[in-house]
């Protein structure tokens, strides 16, 4: 088996009466390791971090990664054949990672994928670091979308945009 170390067997869900049930996962399948040819394409996964369940502090404002396994199922995607889209809106940003949290899993992401041979990383430039407001106007979103821009080539990603 080829997958994260963390995953079990059986887990225990919510039932609809309150109680916890056992509830049996099939085996893990191996999907083997991505073969070594030439391709024309590149499928991407907009993976997710995993969430450190014991860290201190307050889930909906601090982001707390379990930075190990994290980098644990990149490299797994990796393994695969997929190259991998970082600190992208529906992966991690918005939904617990803030600007400064989003540029250190990039950082880290790259840092992880030298030791890989023809691993592929891309990092999102979004404008999570503007803060909302009713005053925001488009330079300033225009503004924010450089700034972070900008910040990709400091940590080594190549950047995805919907730039024009």
């Amino acid at each position: 088996m080829n997958a994260p170390e963390k995953l079990t067997v059986r887990i225990k869900l919510p039932s609809l009466a309150g109680n916890l049930e056992e509830f049996r996962l099939s085996a893990p399948r191996d999907f083997g390791t991505a073969g070594r040819r030439a391709f024309n394409r590149v499928a991407l996964a907009a993976a997710h971090v995993v969430a450190d369940p014991l860290a201190r502090g307050n889930p909906w404002l601090d982001a707390a990664v379990d930075w190990d396994a994290t980098l644990a199922y990149r490299r797994y995607l990796w393994s695969l054949g997929l190259g991998v889209a970082e600190a992208m809106d529906t992966a991690q940003r918005g939904m617990g990672l803030d600007w400064k949290s989003s540029l250190e899993l990039i950082r880290r992401s790259i840092e992880a994928s030298g030791d890989i041979e023809g691993a592929v990383l891309f990092s999102g430039a979004g404008t999570d670091q503007l803060a909302p407001s009713n005053g925001v106007i488009l330079d300033k979103v225009v503004g924010s979308a450089r700034c972070s821009i900008r910040s990709s080539p400091a940590t080594g990603a190549r950047r995805i945009t919907a730039e024009r």
